[in-house]
C-alpha cells in the first residue's frame, strides 16, 4: 500500500477545519455581535438575547420575560412576545413569534436600532432600499412600489420590509 505524502494530512486538516467553520458559523446576537460581512450571516445563527429559531418557548419565556432586561418592557400577547423601549414604548422594537411551541420567527425594527450591532444597525437607520441592497446586496426577489419594498433574502432567512422611516427585518428559517 503506498503513503501519503506528508503534506497531505495538513492539506486534508485544513480543509476540515474550513468545511467546519462553514457549517458553523459564528453565532451573531443581535445585541451584541458587530458584524458587517451580510453574506456570513443566516437567521440560524442569529440570537435575540440568547432566543434562536427553533429554541423551546419555555426558554423564550425565561431569557425575554422573566429575565430582566435593562431597559427593556415585555409583553406576551397570544404567540408572540414583544420586547419595548421602557422610555417610548410607542410598539414593539423586537420580539419573536411562537408556534407549536418553539421559537419560529425573530424579529426587530429601526426603534431597536440603537441596540443593535453590526450590519442590522445600518439596515435599520437606512434612507432607502437601494442603501439596505449597498449593505446586504441584491435580494433574491422582492416588491418595490410608492409605498416600500420587500427585499426577500430567503437563503440567508430573512426579510427587510422597508416603509419610509418604518424598517422592519423578519428572521425565520432559510428556504
Amino acid at each position: 500500500m503506498e503513503k501519503s505524502p506528508p503534506w497531505f494530512a495538513s492539506l486534508f486538516f485544513i480543509a476540515l477545519l474550513t468545511a467546519w467553520s462553514l457549517v458553523y458559523a459564528e453565532p451573531y446576537e443581535l445585541s451584541q455581535t458587530d458584524v458587517m460581512e451580510p453574506k456570513t450571516i443566516s437567521s440560524v445563527d442569529i440570537s435575540l438575547f440568547g432566543v434562536k429559531l427553533g429554541d423551546s418557548e419555555n426558554k423564550a419565556v425565561e431569557n425575554l420575560i422573566t429575565e430582566h432586561l435593562s431597559g427593556i418592557k415585555a409583553e406576551q400577547e397570544a404567540t408572540f412576545i414583544f420586547l419595548l423601549d421602557q422610555r417610548k414604548p410607542t410598539g414593539p422594537m423586537a420580539g419573536v413569534r411562537i408556534q407549536d411551541g418553539k421559537v419560529d420567527l425573530l424579529f426587530i425594527n429601526n426603534r431597536f436600532a440603537f441596540k443593535t450591532r453590526g450590519v442590522f444597525r445600518n439596515v435599520l437607520n437606512s434612507e432607502s432600499p437601494e442603501e439596505i441592497r449597498k449593505l446586504l446586496g441584491q435580494e433574491e426577489y422582492g416588491d418595490e412600489n410608492v409605498m416600500g419594498a420587500i427585499l426577500a433574502y430567503d437563503k440567508q432567512g430573512f426579510h427587510v420590509n422597508y416603509l419610509g422611516k418604518d424598517i422592519n427585518i423578519e428572521f425565520a428559517q432559510p428556504h
